[in-house]
Parts: C-alpha cells; structure tokens; sequence
C-alpha cells in the first residue's frame, strides 16, 4: 500500500472539514498526521512500563439534560462514534417513548448500540458490557475516538470497572466456582429453593435470604428475581456475594479500571430539569408515544424483562384497558384482532382531544404517572453518579445546561456545555494522566469493605426505608431530611408549648 492510501485509510470520514475538497496534498498529510497523532494517543503509549489502558470518553448524567446532543456536537471537533449506554433505547422500538436521536440530529456521527437488541430480550449490564468491549476495539482501529453516552450508570460501571454490583452472580463463572466450592450451609435452602423455582416473590426471597430481602424493594420485581435465579444457579446467597469473601475478591478489581476514561457528566437543577421531562412528555404525547404503547401492550404482561421495563409502558396499563374494553363494546363489527386493532389505532388520537370523560381521564391520569416517574428517575440517576464518584474517584468534568435548558441561545450551549467539555478531552488525549487518581484506586477495596449494602433504615420522619450505611448517610445530610426534621421540632415545640400552658395561672397566682 502507498504512503498516500495509507494515510487517506486513516482519515476519518465523519470528521468535519471546512467545506472543501482535501485535493491538496498538504491538506492530506495533515489530516494523516492528526490520525496517527490521535491514533498514539487512543492507546496511550508508557513506554512498555505498565499495562496499556485504551482512553475512551463517558458522558454521563440525567435524562433529559442534554447527554445525546452533548455527544453529536464534539464530533465537530473530535472523530469520534457513539456508544449508547441507555438501557431502554439499547433496544429496537419505543423510539419516541425513550427519546431515541434520529437519523437526522445523529448528523452523520455512527451509533452503535442504539435500537439493535431485541425488545423481548433481557440486556443485562453484563451483556451491555461484553458487547462494548468489542465495539471500542474496533473504533480505536479505526482512529476514532469512543463516546459512551447514556444515563444507565450500571451499564458504565459495568464497562469501565470489572465489578458489578448487582450483576456480580454472573461472573461466577469465570471464578470456576463450582459445587464444591458453595457454602454446605446454603445448599439446603438452594435445594427448597428449586422445588419451587417458578416463585419469584419478594416473600419467598425474604424465605431464602432475609437479609438480602431486606436491600430489594418488595415492588422491584425484576431485581427480585435476578437474585433468585442466580441464587439457584450459583447457590450463594446474594447477601454473601455483596458482603465478605466474594465482595472483598472482587473489591480488588474495582479499582482496576478497564479504560483510562474521561468522564463528562451534564447536569442541570433540579426544578428546570422536571419542567423539561413534563414538556418532553407532552411533545412524546404528540409525536406518536400512544401508538408505540398500544403496539407493544399487551394484558397481563411480564413489566420485568426487556423493553416493557422502560417507563411509560406500564402506566398506561390502566387506559389502554379501559380504552380497548369500550371500543369492543362500542364496535358493530365483528371482533377480529384486526378490526379491534384497527378500530382503536384510528381512535387514539380522538381520545387526545377529549375532555372530562372516564378514559380521559385514566389518560390524563397515566401521563400523570410517566411525568412523575421520570422526574423519580431523574433522582436516582443523580444519586448514583455521586455514589460511583464517592466510591471510585472518578475525576467527573461536570457541566452545568440549566440555562440552556431554559431557552438561551446555542451561543451559550456552546459556551457552557460543549466547549469546557472539548477542553477537558484534548487535555485528555494531550496527556498520559489518568482518570483515577492513586489514592482512589487504593482506596477503592477498603470503601467496598466499609460500605453497608444490606443494612435496613428507617426514617420515621420522612416514613422512607433506606438500605446500606451509604444511602442512610446521604438521606440524613440530605436537604429535605432536615427540613423536615426542622418541621417536627417546631411542631413538638408548639406542642409543648401548648400542654405545659396553665390556663388557670393568674387564680393560682392569687392563691398563692
């Protein structure tokens, strides 16, 4: 192969030009020289000293706050291909419900990993991470720079730590755990368990093992019955896996980060982010969001496993009940699956410009719960980045979109949002520092050990459980836990107040 092919293999082809044609061979030599500087750089050269960590970019954050849109845009200064990191828009449908980019906003930037799994499928973190390995390899080969983006922080920890939380039963195997090595004090319960396999309630875990009964909300069923399966699998108990031998073993390898990572995290307050999700919401109700429920609802249907866990399914469970109920009632036709189906994907957008009556009202309801959910989710997914920045020093850039968020100019996107965050990748890429400090890394195994996961809280004061150390000293420093402790002190104190007051006081002190 010629010098000149050589280099014209390098370049890359989504990378953004100034609009003319690289005819001249100045203008080549100096995109090929940008490839192989890049290139040396992806791969991080120490000169033999050490392991070579490959460096990838992670933007991270809520949702809604400009993630994706984040992504696209540093293609105009970086060659770079998308990964997404979204648990929900992993899968293929549902595109208006989890806020898929289309073909259009991608503006020609490659995604990966965006609608391709199947939505009957269970896309575990463990599989999001054995299918991303390979997809960065090949993007580096490529010259190419690999964004992964998403607000699914369990597929990121998956990714850039060998240690998964809650997806760590699945690594037994590749620890060759065998019978012989299962605790004989379990193998009784793991025998019981068995006989009755098809149980996968919260009850028969708490029968199984209390203690990690008590981590998992009774309502997250799909947690629920990852534990029992794998618990039936390997044996061991969930709380063991988390706490002691098994946690201690792969503690050692949290601190091991796969990658030299440069982690973006977008962020915005809390207030304008949840009037973003309602407007979205809305904009979701008018670009089609009922009929992509419609096609994948189905009565009865298992809200645990693969695209039907996203929310926005579930909460029009109710409406779309009622709804398909009265049109079968209402239709004069004869009740074939094609005629119902028909019949109701016309009358959907009736029931939109409704008003006041029992199915809107179940509408107007199950909109009500997707708002809310996601502003919930919102929260977490705050939570969890300030939990895995806590727990493995990720050095986290974060940048602030609330004003872009509230309708100020792409000059101040720009300015506040993509700009620090090209700033901090070229420094990145300039240099051999990685994303983790020392201390972090060594630090990682003793925080694992001291880390309470199983533990049971309870505020009675915010009526909350909380489970592990870690969540229960969040919620007590947490604003709203104090306000509402400064509430029931003023409370009690006006309380008090009122009992010890002596009505009789002033003929006591006459007596007297």
């Amino acid at each position: 192969m010629s010098d000149e092919n050589e280099i014209e293999t390098m370049i890359n082809p989504h990378y953004p030009s100034n609009g003319s044609n690289l005819v001249d061979d100045k203008e080549e030599m100096e995109d090929g020289a940008v490839a192989i500087s890049l290139t040396k750089k992806l791969q991080n050269p120490n000169n033999g000293e050490e392991e070579i960590k490959p460096k990838i970019v992670v933007i991270m954050g809520p949702t809604g706050s400009g993630k994706s849109k984040l992504a696209i845009d540093l293609a105009t200064q970086f060659p770079i291909e998308i990964i997404n990191a979204d648990s929900m828009q992993v899968y293929h449908g549902l595109d208006v419900l989890t806020n898929k980019v289309t073909i259009f906003e991608q503006k020609g930037v490659p995604h990966h990993l965006l609608g391709t799994i199947s939505p009957n499928v269970e896309f575990t973190s463990k599989d999001f991470r054995d299918a991303a390995i390979p997809l960065i390899k090949d993007i580096i080969s490529r010259n190419h720079l690999p964004v992964i983006v998403g607000g699914s922080n369990f597929y990121l920890q998956a990714l850039v730590s060998p240690f998964l939380f809650d997806d760590s039963v699945e690594e037994l195997d590749e620890f060759c755990l065998t019978e012989n090595s299962v605790d004989v004090a379990n193998w009784k319960e793991r025998q019981q368990y068995e006989r009755g396999s098809s149980d996968y309630s919260h009850d028969h875990l708490r029968a199984v093992d209390p203690v990690a009964a008590n981590r998992i909300h009774p309502n997250d069923h799909r947690k629920i019955r990852h534990y029992l399966e794998k618990f039936s699998l390997s044996g061991v108990l969930p709380s063991q896996l988390f706490q002691g031998k098994v946690t201690e073993k792969w503690g050692r390898l949290g601190g091991d980060s796969r990658y030299n990572c440069c982690f973006a995290c977008v962020d915005a307050a809390l207030p304008v982010l949840d009037q973003f999700v309602d407007q979205r919401v809305e904009r979701m109700m008018e670009g089609g969001l009922l009929d992509e429920v419609y096609d994948i609802y189905r009565l009865n249907a298992d809200y645990t496993r693969g695209l039907r866990q996203a929310i926005g399914v579930r909460e029009f469970e109710d409406f779309l009940n009622a709804f398909i109920s009265e049109v079968n009632n209402s239709s004069q036709e004869p009740a074939s699956l094609t005629n119902v189906d028909f019949t109701i994907k016309q009358n959907l957008k009736e029931v939109l410009s409704s008003s006041n009556t029992p199915t809107r009202r179940l509408l107007d309801e199950a909109i009500s719960k997707l708002k809310m959910n996601t502003r919930r989710l919102v929260r977490r997914q705050k939570r969890r980045i300030n939990q895995l920045q806590t727990l493995f020093g990720w050095n986290i850039h974060f940048v602030d979109s609330t004003e872009s968020l509230l309708g100020s100019s792409e000059d101040t996107w720009i300015a506040q949002v993509v700009e620090p965050v090209a700033k901090a990748i070229s420094s990145f890429l300039d240099c051999d520092v990685t994303s983790v400090s020392d201390d972090a890394d060594n630090a990682v195994v003793q925080k694992l050990d001291e880390r309470d996961l199983w533990t049971q809280f309870k505020c009675e004061a915010c009526s909350k459980v909380l489970r592990g150390a870690h969540e229960w000293e969040q919620h007590i420093q947490g604003r709203a836990h104090r306000k509402r402790i400064g509430k029931l002190k003023k409370r009690q104190s006006s309380f008090l107040t009122n009992v010890l007051k002596l009505p009789e006081r002033d003929h006591l002190d006459s007596d007297v």
